[in-house]
């Protein structure tokens, strides 16, 4: 009978051989990554108002996206597709890349609960209201590093459909927002395996924001996870990430993506307590969205684990 692919490529394996985790992960990967939605994944993400979306655009750089639309706008036809009624706006990179037969990751996350699950696929259909999704890998992720937040559904902005474009050298305004940023979206790839985005969460501030040669360097703490290795493993693989930060009391998000590399030990990682190795990212460009996302949140409950964590 012919084997089934291993839901692991070359980059992910070698993150999980330097941190000593390869061969638990050699057993438990096939029995935690499915082909198909569980039953309380589909009922997850057909409650969800919003989305996050990773894809990859024509020069390979990934890009993260935000969708929103009142709950219900994700369906689960069958436990193998998605059906997603909602479209980017003008000036997001996703926009662009919505073709049939293109990879996209998907994460489903519910702040309030801390409750999140990942689908990575294929992109089967396009039309005038949202796009189908064929899975190809899903699996669930731990609660860990998110703060807690409740989301409102808010008239939209009437705003012009437009985006403001940054440059590698971030302005004031982006920079504030990272700066004191609790909370990221990760997108990546690795060559033919698709695209994959995640979470990642920190005490304010958890971002160092740096400027090397009139170019934004972004560093920020990588920290102990489900050792699937999946963002640090494309990044190994392919040495870009996209990144997004919300604007949670004005819904505006802001878009970035640039060179990426992992930096595995030295005196950055051991002085920032909780940090198992960092990521360092080069902007290389970004997009504000003009028009806010129809959501604000609450104030933050941190998440229990971030109090053992340190700062920059």
């Amino acid at each position: 009978m012919p084997t089934e692919p291993p839901p692991f490529h070359a980059g992910e394996i070698a993150m999980q051989q330097a941190a000593g985790v390869r061969e638990r992960l050699r057993e438990l990967g096939p029995r935690v990554i499915r082909d198909h939605m569980p039953d309380q994944h589909r009922e997850f993400f057909e409650q969800l108002p919003t989305l996050l979306v990773a894809s990859v655009d024509d020069r390979q750089r990934p890009w993260a996206s935000m969708l929103a639309g009142l709950p219900g706008f994700i369906g689960t036809p069958d436990a193998k597709h998605l059906r997603i009624d909602a479209l980017p706006e003008p000036g997001d990179p996703l926009l662009a890349q919505l073709r049939p037969g293109g990879a996209l990751g998907l994460l489903g996350i519910e702040p309030q609960t801390r409750r999140r699950n990942r689908v990575n696929g294929t992109l089967l259909a396009v039309d005038a209201h949202g796009f189908t999704l064929r899975v190809d890998q899903s699996f669930g992720n731990c609660p860990q590093y998110i703060q807690a937040r409740s989301p409102q559904w808010v008239e939209a902005a009437k705003v012009p459909r437009a985006a403001q474009h940054e440059g590698p050298s971030l302005s004031a305004a982006a920079v504030a927002l990272v700066a004191n940023a609790d909370t990221l979206f990760i997108a990546s790839t690795a060559p033919g395996h698709g695209a994959d985005v995640s979470h990642r969460g920190g005490k304010p501030g958890f971002v160092r924001v740096a400027q090397e040669g009139g170019l934004t360097v972004l560093t920020l703490p990588d920290f102990r996870g489900n050792f699937f290795f999946n963002t640090l493993g494309n990044i190994v693989a392919h040495p870009r990430a996209g990144l997004l930060f919300v604007d949670h009391d004005t819904g505006r998000v802001l878009q970035l993506t640039g060179h990426a590399a992992v930096v595995a030990s030295g005196p950055e990682v051991e002085a920032f307590a909780g940090a198992q190795r960092l990521l360092r990212i080069h902007i290389e460009e970004g997009v504000w969205a003009t028009r806010s996302l129809p959501l604000r949140w609450s104030a933050p409950q941190q998440a229990p684990q971030l109090a053992a964590t340190g700062h920059w």
